[in-house]
């Protein structure tokens, strides 16, 4: 799977993830994010143009996928915020503690292999009064498409660069140390089993 994952599969994750649908998704997430930004699994870069430049100082991008760090670093020189981008060593973001004000997640906690440390971290980086912007596939309300969910996930993730298509998405948030504070969610065109979508905010939940 080596050149696989190195050459084919940024190029797909690419493509699966520019549709019409995603990027309707995209727009109401994204312009939402204020001040100083860590964006968790930029990829490609596909988030970066639905960026306010009115609203943010500065964007972080975090990918452990070189090739797709080198794709968001072409779709960066185009768009008018400053974006820095770093690797990932493992659950660790290296931005100091209450350093920013929004973290952005989109297309990302499906594939993260244990998404509760990166959420803590996102946690830990968040200013008082930050805010987790995220929009996500997961877990399906009707058992119907749940059990496709878990009947195709085994291939689904091994070609999908670690795509589950189950997870159950506010659970994980809440898990990593957010409380909830907007959340929708909806079947979106496609798939069912791929296409059942959350999106919202959320804040740390910091002891009192």
């Amino acid at each position: 799977m080596g050149l696989y994952n190195r050459y084919i599969l940024p190029r797909a994750v690419h493509l699966a993830c520019s549709g019409r649908t995603q990027a309707r998704q995209r727009g109401k997430v994204v312009p939402r994010a204020r001040g100083r930004v860590l964006e968790i699994g930029i990829g490609s870069g596909l988030n970066l143009p639905f960026y306010d430049a009115a609203r943010v100082s500065k964007v972080w991008g975090f990918d452990p996928s070189p090739q797709m760090r080198a794709m968001a670093e072409k779709v960066a020189r185009d768009v008018p915020v400053d974006v820095e981008f770093v690797g990932l060593a493992g659950h660790e973001v290296p931005l100091e503690t209450a350093s920013v004000d929004t973290v952005v997640v989109t297309y990302t906690l499906c594939s993260i292999p244990e998404p509760e440390p990166a959420l803590r971290e996102a946690a830990r980086v968040l200013k008082p009064g930050g805010e987790l912007l995220f929009c996500e596939h997961g877990e399906a309300p009707d058992e119907s498409v749940r059990r496709w969910q878990r009947r195709l996930t085994p291939i689904w993730s091994r070609f999908g660069g670690g795509c589950q298509l189950g997870r159950p998405i506010p659970a994980i948030i809440e898990r990593g140390g957010f409380r909830l504070t907007a959340l929708e969610s909806a079947y979106l065109p496609g798939w069912p089993f791929a296409s059942f979508t959350y999106w919202g905010a959320a804040t740390p939940a910091r002891p009192a």
